[in-house]
C-alpha cells in the first residue's frame, strides 16, 4: 500500500460556520494520517445569522484552547445569560430561560417541589427570583466565575458575528494543516458501491476524499442531491417557513441576553453584539407576506438599519439519515429548527463532536452509522418538541397563527411530559438531552402551565422553614449578582486584555 493509500482524505463541502467549525475540530483532534481538505467558494454566500449560542459553545473553544479576550474581540462578540421571551404567553407579559439553576435542591427534592409548596401557600416570589443568571441579565451584569453562596458558576454563552467566528476558525484550522481550495462544485462521482468517490468542480477539477462533511447548507449538495437521502418535514408542527434578517446600528442596552418577541405571525430576535445588533423576524408565510414581515420588523429596531432586509426561506425538519452512507450532514445540511433556543450553532458542534467520538478510517460500520443516526434523530426530535411547547402554551387568542398553534395535535413525546408536569410537577429529561429538567420548568411555567402537586416529601417541612428556605435562595442569588460589573464592562476588559497581550 502506497502512503496515498494509507492517508484517510476527509473532504469538507462548503465553508460557512459549519464547514470551519468541523475543520478546525478535525484539525485539532484527528490524528496522524488523517488529511482534511475544506472545498468552498467566495462566491456563494452564508446564511450566517446565527448569532446566539448556549453554554455548551465554551466546551467548544476550551477543547480548541482558544482564548476566550481573542475570540471576544475577532467576533465583535458579547455575552448571554439566558432568552427573554416577550409576548410569547400574551401581550405584555415576559419570562426568561436563564442559564444556570433555579434554586437549589434541598434533601432529595429539586427546587421545583418546594417552590410549587410555596406557591401555593403564597409565600414563594416568582421563579426569577431565585435565579441569579435571570437577575444578572434583568441588571444588565456579567462576570466571569461568578459564585454565591449555595450558588453554583453562573454559566454563560455567547453572541457573535457568525461570519467573523467561520473566519476566525479558518485562519486556526488552516494553520494546523487543513487545506483550503477555492471552488463552485459541479456535482460528484461515485464509486462502484455508490459511495462519494470525488467531488467535481466547475473548471474540471476532481477533489477525491474517503469521507465527506456536507456543509453546502440548505441544498445538501451531498447528502441530498446525491445520495437523495430524505427529509423529514415538520411544518405541521412548527409551520414558520420564513424569515427576513437586518442588522442595525447599535442602540440602548447593551444586553447580556439574547430576546425573542412575539409578532402577529411568529417571533423577531434580537441579538446584541459589539458593532451592531442582529435582528430578524421569523414568521408563516400563510398569514403574512415577506413585504409584511420586513416592515414589522424595520419598524421594531433599536437603531438604524445597516441593510436592507434580507429573506431566508426553510422547511424545518431533518434528513432522514445525517449520516448516508460515507457523507455526513453538519449544520443546515442536516436539518433546519428554527433559533427560538439558539439550538443551530449547538447542532453544528454536537454532530461534528459525535463524529470524533466514532472518528471513521477506510471501513465504515453500518452498526456505528446507525447509532450515530438514532442518536442524531433524537437529538433534533428533543429540541422540536422544545420548540412545540413555546408555541402550544400560548394565551394570545383572537390572532389566527396563535389560534391554530394551541390547537396543535402534540407529538406524543411532547404531550406525555405535560401530562407530567401538570399531574405531578414530574420533569425527567434524558440524561444525554439537550434540555435539562431546570430548561423545561422555566419555559412550562413561562408559557402559565401549573403544576397539579408536588411531591409529598415537601410537605415534610414546616411552613416557616419552607419561608426561611426561599428566602435564603432569593438572597444567595442577589449577593451573588451585587458585586458582579456591567456587562460592557466585562467585555471591554476582556477584550483589552487580548489586544494588550496580542502587542506584547
Amino acid at each position: 500500500m502506497t502512503d496515498e493509500q494509507s492517508v484517510m482524505r476527509i473532504v469538507i463541502v462548503g465553508g460557512g460556520t459549519a464547514g470551519w467549525m468541523s475543520a478546525a475540530m478535525l484539525a485539532r483532534f484527528a490524528p496522524p494520517g488523517y488529511a482534511i481538505t475544506l472545498v468552498e467558494s467566495e462566491t456563494i454566500g452564508t446564511v450566517g445569522v446565527g448569532e446566539a449560542t448556549i453554554p455548551a459553545i465554551r466546551l467548544f473553544n476550551d477543547a480548541l484552547e482558544i482564548d476566550e479576550g481573542a475570540f471576544l474581540a475577532a467576533t465583535k462578540g458579547s455575552f448571554k445569560l439566558g432568552i427573554e421571551f416577550a409576548g410569547w404567553l400574551e401581550d405584555g407579559h415576559s419570562y426568561m430561560h436563564a442559564f444556570g439553576t433555579v434554586g437549589r435542591q434541598l434533601g432529595v427534592l429539586p427546587f421545583r417541589h418546594f417552590w410549587a409548596r410555596g406557591r401555593a401557600l403564597g409565600i414563594a416570589k416568582p421563579l426569577a427570583h431565585y435565579s441569579a443568571n435571570e437577575l444578572a441579565a434583568r441588571t444588565g451584569r456579567m462576570a466571569i466565575d461568578a459564585r454565591g453562596p449555595g450558588i453554583p458558576e453562573v454559566p454563560y454563552a455567547y453572541h457573535f458575528d457568525a461570519g467573523l467566528y467561520a473566519a476566525f476558525l479558518r485562519d486556526y484550522a488552516e494553520k494546523r494543516g487543513v487545506e483550503r481550495i477555492e471552488a463552485t462544485l459541479a456535482g460528484a462521482s461515485r464509486t462502484d458501491s455508490g459511495d462519494i468517490a470525488a467531488v467535481m468542480t466547475n473548471d474540471g477539477r476532481a477533489i477525491a476524499g474517503d469521507f465527506f462533511i456536507d456543509c453546502s447548507g440548505f441544498k445538501g449538495l451531498l447528502i441530498e442531491q446525491e445520495l437523495k437521502t430524505g427529509y423529514e418535514d415538520w411544518r405541521h408542527w412548527l409551520p414558520c417557513d420564513r424569515a427576513v434578517a437586518v442588522p442595525c446600528e447599535p442602540s440602548g442596552n447593551f444586553t447580556p441576553y439574547t430576546r425573542s418577541t412575539a409578532r402577529a405571525a411568529g417571533w423577531q430576535w434580537r441579538i446584541p453584539l459589539q458593532h451592531r445588533i442582529g435582528n430578524g423576524h421569523v414568521f408563516c408565510s400563510e398569514y403574512m407576506s415577506e413585504d409584511e414581515a420586513s416592515a414589522v420588523l424595520l419598524a421594531n429596531l433599536d437603531g438604524k438599519p445597516l441593510a436592507d432586509p434580507r429573506a431566508i426561506p426553510f422547511v424545518t425538519g431533518r434528513r432522514k439519515r445525517i449520516w448516508n452512507r460515507n457523507v455526513l450532514a453538519v449544520g443546515l445540511s442536516s436539518g433546519f429548527l428554527e433559533p427560538l433556543e439558539s439550538t443551530s450553532i449547538h447542532l453544528i458542534q454536537s454532530t461534528i463532536t459525535r463524529l470524533l467520538t466514532v472518528l471513521p478510517g477506510k471501513h465504515i460500520e453500518p452498526a456505528v452509522v446507525e447509532g450515530f443516526n438514532r442518536r442524531s434523530a433524537a437529538e433534533f426530535e428533543t429540541i422540536r418538541d422544545f420548540l412545540i411547547l413555546h408555541y402550544w402554551a400560548n394565551q394570545r387568542t383572537g390572532q389566527p397563527f396563535w389560534d391554530r398553534m394551541r390547537a396543535l395535535e402534540l407529538p406524543e413525546t411532547l404531550a406525555q411530559r405535560i401530562a407530567e408536569f401538570r399531574a405531578a410537577n414530574q420533569i425527567q429529561p434524558a440524561t444525554d438531552e439537550l434540555f435539562t429538567e431546570v430548561a423545561w420548568l422555566q419555559v412550562l411555567v413561562g408559557q402559565g402551565l401549573v403544576a397539579g402537586s408536588w411531591n409529598p416529601i415537601a410537605d415534610r417541612y414546616p411552613q416557616e422553614e419552607l419561608a426561611a428556605f426561599l428566602g435564603a435562595v432569593e438572597k444567595a442569588c442577589i449577593e451573588t449578582v451585587r458585586p458582579m460589573p456591567m456587562h460592557i464592562d466585562c467585555v471591554a476588559a476582556l477584550c483589552g486584555a487580548a489586544a494588550k497581550e496580542k502587542a506584547a
